[in-house]
């Protein structure tokens, strides 16, 4: 393998201290200082004043094909720091002849402990709680009080069984003997599905959904899926939870349904146009939030960085890499 330290990599936002040590160790970096995101100007610039070999870009940089256009000809590789990858022109970046990578499998266990999270707090109306205590206006116990939903026993409906949704699948069962359902663009084999029930139609699958949890990628088919349609399907009261993309949800519809009753809580990880957020969701006391935390932690950090670093080295040194997208 050629010296990882003659490799120029270029970082669009500054990363957590350990995963930074790791790259600049490993190879000539450049990275943004700051804890915010570089526009379309700022990156290319930056681009070619480093000369940069790769680009490590995150989840909310646009790498489009102006961008892509735009880059220098040292730019052999754009490694984004992310499982998802509909931020970048896939199409684009092949014409251009450059590698695409991302991090499939390191973040699969973090952001599914976070998706039950986002049950949990739906389920249990963690928020309601949280803002009486904060507020001073808890005065005991009452037999009356938040009363919420059992997990445990309940169905459970994945949409887009992939890595993530399959590590879901596993704490539920296992963990509170929840029946998984799932639809998916194809049946998974016996041993992948694990009991799970393969629902072909996502109508039929919402039927069944007392939990619903959406964790498949963007497409022109995913995209705004649980409508005002989708949500009149599901049971009565169900939970809905988010861990993938919020472009999969028509948010005015869910604010609906949740106002209405017709859906009893929501825990949403990822927002359409985040970070901008539906003021809707900030009204309601029945919505469990959290800001796109789903792979925040310092080990599932590192290993995505880790992963990223690794596979642009072994890219330069003619290699053959398992999470190329392109």
């Amino acid at each position: 393998m050629t010296d990882g330290k003659a490799c120029r990599i270029l970082l669009t936002r500054a990363l957590p201290a350990p995963v930074m040590d790791l790259f600049h160790r490993a190879a000539t970096c450049a990275a943004n200082p700051e804890d915010r995101g570089w526009d379309r100007d700022e990156i290319l610039r930056h681009a070619h004043a480093h000369a940069a070999e790769a680009l490590v870009v995150m989840a909310m940089d646009r790498i489009d094909a102006g961008l892509i256009e735009g880059l220098p000809a040292s730019v052999r590789v754009i490694a984004t720091y992310s499982v998802g990858h509909d931020h970048i022109d896939l199409e684009a970046a092949r014409s251009r002849g450059l590698a695409v990578l991302s991090t499939p499998d390191v973040l699969s266990d973090a952001v599914a402990d976070l998706g039950i999270l986002l049950l949990l707090g739906a389920a249990r109306r963690a928020r309601e709680g949280m803002q009486m205590l904060y507020d001073g206006a808890w005065t005991g116990w009452s037999p009356t009080q938040l009363i919420g939903r059992d997990l445990s026993g309940g169905r459970l409906g994945i949409v887009g069984m992939g890595r993530i949704g399959r590590a879901i699948a596993r704490r539920a069962r296992n963990g509170f003997g929840m029946a998984v359902h799932y639809h998916n663009r194809s049946r998974l084999s016996p041993e992948a599905e694990d009991g799970a029930a393969f629902h072909p139609r996502l109508d039929d699958l919402l039927a069944v959904s007392d939990f619903l949890m959406l964790a498949a990628p963007v497409t022109p088919e995913t995209r705004g899926m649980l409508d005002a349609r989708a949500i009149g399907l599901l049971p009565a009261g169900a939970v809905v939870a988010n861990v993938s993309r919020g472009d999969l949800v028509d948010d005015e519809a869910l604010i609906a349904a949740l106002a209405g009753g017709r859906v009893m809580a929501a825990g949403l990880d990822v927002f359409r146009g985040e970070p901008d957020i539906h003021p809707g969701y900030l009204a309601l006391p029945n919505v469990f939030l959290q800001p796109h935390q789903g792979s925040s932690t310092i080990e599932t950090r590192l290993r995505m960085g880790a992963l990223l670093l690794d596979s642009i080295l072994r890219l330069r040194a003619g290699e053959a890499v398992a999470n190329r997208l392109a």
